[in-house]
């Protein structure tokens, strides 16, 4: 199995069609195919549903990508780690960051630490906690920035000073908008959008002294550009922090901060024993510095 017929099949499977893919390629079309078909009597299995206009993926098409982006990732990151010119730090640094107040801090190491080593590339992800730390343990990523509560078990890490502080996100028309603030008893009548992460949620529910099964928790989410539009079509309000919040401002929206206060940290982390690039090396000593 070639890492080339790799990248032919991922092409196919994004794509959805063989002509596109192909031209995407700047191979034949019989030739990609004949590749692919190859492929699947190599493993005995189907991978492809091939429809007269389009291609679809079998359920083990979909597992089968799955490996397949994180062979193709890794390839990349080794490719580029070893391509660093003599006398001259280079590379990607491969980052994944949750939406948190660090990622200010965070991006002015990025610039500081470019500024030096201007031959340096940042590759910046951004999704849920736990994606991350499953990057980062595959190796996928050397660095993640993440919100506390975290299991860092694996990890080694650093805490970044910012404080952020839990709160509740809600329209300008709300009858709770017109309060300074907000105690955790005022919000429990009313249609609650949770964090979906675990760990976060069960700390909100813990700071609440409330079971989960005692609110109206008409969605969860991961991400909070989608809570604020669940918010701002009046599905409910959205607990969340306000330093998230700061990197999505909506006038049509406000932010009220929630009594007894209840605040977190990001965590810059990377995996124990995890060999770095040069750059990223380096870029780990820029932080701690800091």
């Amino acid at each position: 199995m070639e890492l080339r017929v790799l990248k032919y099949f991922l092409t196919v499977a994004d794509e959805g069609n063989f002509t596109r893919a192909a031209d995407i390629l700047h191979i034949t079309q019989p030739t990609l195919s004949r590749q692919l078909m190859e492929l699947e009597d190599e493993l005995g299995t189907a991978l492809l549903i091939r429809g007269k206009r389009s291609v679809t993926l079998t359920d083990e098409g979909f597992l089968f990508k799955q490996q397949a982006e994180m062979i193709v990732e890794l390839s990349d990151k080794l490719e580029h780690t070893f391509k660093d010119k003599k006398g001259v730090v280079c590379g990607t640094i491969r980052i994944g960051a949750a939406e948190a107040v660090g990622c200010r801090a965070l991006a002015l190491y990025m610039k500081e630490f470019r500024d030096k080593y201007p031959d340096v590339q940042f590759d910046l992800y951004n999704g849920m906690a736990d994606n991350i730390k499953e990057m980062l343990e595959r190796g996928l990523l050397d660095l993640g920035l993440v919100l506390e509560p975290i299991d860092t078990a694996k990890f080694e890490y650093v805490r970044l000073p910012q404080k952020e502080t839990w709160g509740l996100l809600l329209r300008n028309d709300h009858e709770l908008a017109e309060k300074d603030t907000i105690t955790v008893e005022d919000i429990r009548q009313y249609p609650l959008i949770m964090p979906g992460r675990e760990n976060a949620k069960n700390e909100v529910l813990h700071w609440m002294h409330c079971e989960e099964k005692h609110l109206n928790i008409p969605a969860y989410y991961n991400l909070l550009s989608n809570a604020a539009l669940l918010v701002e079509a009046g599905m409910g309000c959205a607990v969340c922090l306000d330093g998230a919040l700061s990197i999505h401002a909506d006038p049509a929206l406000c932010f009220r901060r929630l009594l007894p206060e209840h605040t977190t940290r990001s965590v810059i982390l990377w995996k124990k024993n995890h060999l770095f690039s040069q750059a990223a090396s380096l870029f780990v000593q820029t932080i701690q510095e800091h």
